[in-house]
């Protein structure tokens, strides 16, 4: 919204958008994680320093950088929306949005990659990721769904443009997983 404001582009979200936002890809993948089993070797790990912060420079760098990932891909879609019209640059944002965040869940769970951890560990995640795209599919498929949250019906190009988008940060936050556990 800081992007499109300072170059005098058209405001990305509607409020009912960004309450959907809020309520589907922070509370769901939030209940997913919390149903994370523990490590079978946390008491063979060093205990933390108790004077550290929970949050320490590399955890806020690396939030930062993720956030900047979502972000780029969100203004991407919305200038490829804003070749159709306005409302379509906003749609094609808030769909990009909702879905990089729902993945973004599978980011979360744990330092490790997605791959290491596997589905089955936390079906949870698996669950809370597939009820999201749910209700992004009701959103951009039916007349209801499209209506109630004033979203530019798509063609299969602009669909598939925003799943291709969305599925950027996380694949470039997992391959990093991959690479720094092998350095």
């Amino acid at each position: 919204m800081l992007y499109t404001s300072v170059v005098g582009l058209p405001i990305p979200f509607l409020a009912v958008q960004l309450l959907f936002i809020n309520l589907v890809t922070d509370s769901l993948p939030a209940l997913a994680i919390g149903m994370e089993p523990g490590d079978h070797d946390v008491l063979k790990q060093k205990p933390r320093d108790p004077h550290a912060g929970i949050m320490d420079k590399a955890f806020i760098r690396r939030m930062v950088l993720q956030g900047i990932l979502i972000g780029i891909v969100v203004a991407i879609a919305f200038h490829i929306g804003l070749h159709s019209s306005p409302m379509m640059a906003c749609s094609m944002a808030f769909l990009t949005l909702t879905m990089s965040r729902l993945l973004h869940g599978f980011n979360c769970r744990d330092q490790k990659s997605i791959f290491a951890l596997g589905f089955k560990r936390n079906m949870f995640s698996l669950y809370a990721f597939l009820i999201g795209l749910v209700l992004v599919l009701l959103i951009i498929f039916t007349p209801v769904g499209r209506s109630m949250f004033r979203v530019a019906a798509m063609n299969g190009t602009q669909v598939t443009t925003i799943f291709l988008l969305a599925i950027i940060p996380t694949a470039i936050i997992q391959l990093r997983k991959i690479i720094s556990k092998h350095n």
